[in-house]
């Protein structure tokens, strides 16, 4: 029987992650901060080590020196330990000049890198999804139904299956057949895979399991004298109309892609919640990040509505509604936050003219506060009608949402609204 010594991880570290700007000015999506203390390459690592898959590539190029640090300096196995976490960055050697070209390009790259682990099996994941999955289950149903590719995928409505690659699984579990974000009503509706009529669809969850051989073949070959450069668009509609044999591993657990600021800005929000659908503090399947042996928080005389408070935070005679609030956030005295994701500090400085940190008596709400933000006294923002898109020097408005980039000195008595 196969092992899960025989599973390699790969994680993509994702492109220039457009849709997340600004915060991704000056860093990669996965590195990312969410839910006050994490990072999202947090998720799929701890996903592996709760899965038991304890060998993991973390394939980077865009923006990645805060990522590299981040890991080298949280996932570190014991000397008597098989397993580890690598970082393969994108390198130009004498066969491949250029960087990666999409998902499927950057795994072609480090093929040898991926041989040379000695694995039988290669598990793809993304860096900035948000989920909680347990792969040895995947890989089980994998091997017991001798598939060539297995991918995870969601039952869906039909309210969104244009949002998705749409899979069509016969009454074996298999994948015969593949539509990328279908439009057309008469595509849909041969495209139903479940006796569901809420979810009768099933999307790809951008999660595949790969034995080496079949991933090894598929990435050596050209269709119309291109490679293939994408999982989505080519690699498993590829194998889907061919030979190789693709089973569809159902998840019916809560998953998000944070591809947007208003789903990362609206899952952040949604961890304030008594009942969260993500809980972060179910330890049947803990989430794994850096240590930093920061103190508790201290708060004093402050009011707080469904808030999620990192530690090392100091806030002092603030009202905090419907907020996360994240590591060494400093607040001053009558400060009033609703809202609002504050993604907190890297290091405590309360030097010059403005502190890092929020002023006394400010008025934040519907905002996304990036990390090391140093903000006068007396700031108003207000969120922008939803939809709306705006550029400035100081910030940025993504679908009505207000971005106050990372490092960004917001003066005394500035008012950012409508």
């Amino acid at each position: 029987m196969p092992s899960l010594n025989d599973v390699l991880a790969v994680i993509l570290g994702g492109g220039q992650g457009k849709r997340l700007y600004p915060l991704t000015m000056l860093r990669s999506k996965p590195a990312v901060p969410i839910a006050g203390k994490y990072r999202l390459i947090d998720i799929p690592i701890s996903n592996c080590i709760n899965s038991n898959i304890f060998r993991i590539a973390v394939l980077t190029q865009f923006n990645s020196v805060s990522l590299h640090r981040h890991i080298t300096g949280t996932y570190n196995f014991d000397s008597f330990h098989v397993g580890w976490v690598q970082i393969w960055a994108a390198e130009q050697t004498m066969e491949h000049t250029e960087w990666y070209q999409g998902t499927a390009d950057a795994v072609r790259k480090q093929l040898f890198e991926i041989q040379m682990s000695r694995s039988k099996y290669v598990l793809i994941l993304a860096g900035d999804h948000l989920y909680r999955m347990d792969y040895s289950k995947m890989a089980q149903y994998h091997w017991e139904n001798n598939a060539d590719v297995t991918v995870a995928v969601q039952p869906i409505g039909r309210e969104h299956a244009s949002q998705f690659g749409i899979l069509k699984q016969d009454a074996n579990g298999e994948i015969v057949d593949f539509a990328e974000k279908p439009k057309d009503p008469a595509v849909l509706d041969s495209f139903v895979s479940r006796n569901d009529p809420e979810k009768p669809y099933l999307a790809s969850m951008g999660i595949y399991l790969f034995n080496l051989d079949t991933l090894v073949n598929t990435l050596s070959l050209r269709q119309g004298g291109q490679n293939f450069d994408d999982f989505g668009y080519d690699v498993i509609p590829h194998c889907v109309k061919n030979d190789p044999k693709v089973m569809g591993y159902e998840y019916n657990g809560y998953w998000r892609d944070i591809g947007t600021i208003r789903s990362f800005y609206e899952t952040n929000l949604e961890m304030t919640r008594p009942n969260p659908p993500f809980d972060i503090f179910d330890q049947s399947m803990r989430l794994y990040t850096h240590a930093r042996f920061l103190p508790g928080s201290q708060l004093g005389n402050c009011q707080l509505y469904d808030a999620l408070i990192a530690e090392g935070c100091s806030i002092q005679g603030a009202t905090i509604e419907h907020s996360v609030i994240g590591l060494r956030s400093m607040i001053k005295s009558g400060a009033r936050i609703k809202d609002t994701v504050m993604m907190g500090a890297d290091y405590y400085d309360d030097s010059g003219d403005i502190p890092m940190g929020i002023g006394e008596n400010c008025d934040i709400e519907g905002a996304i506060i990036d990390k090391n933000v140093r903000m006068g006294t007396n700031v108003v923002i207000k969120p922008f009608p939803r939809g709306m898109e705006l550029e400035t020097d100081m910030y940025a408005v993504k679908d009505g949402i207000v971005v106050i980039p990372k490092r960004t000195i917001v003066p005394a008595g500035t008012r950012i609204e409508p």
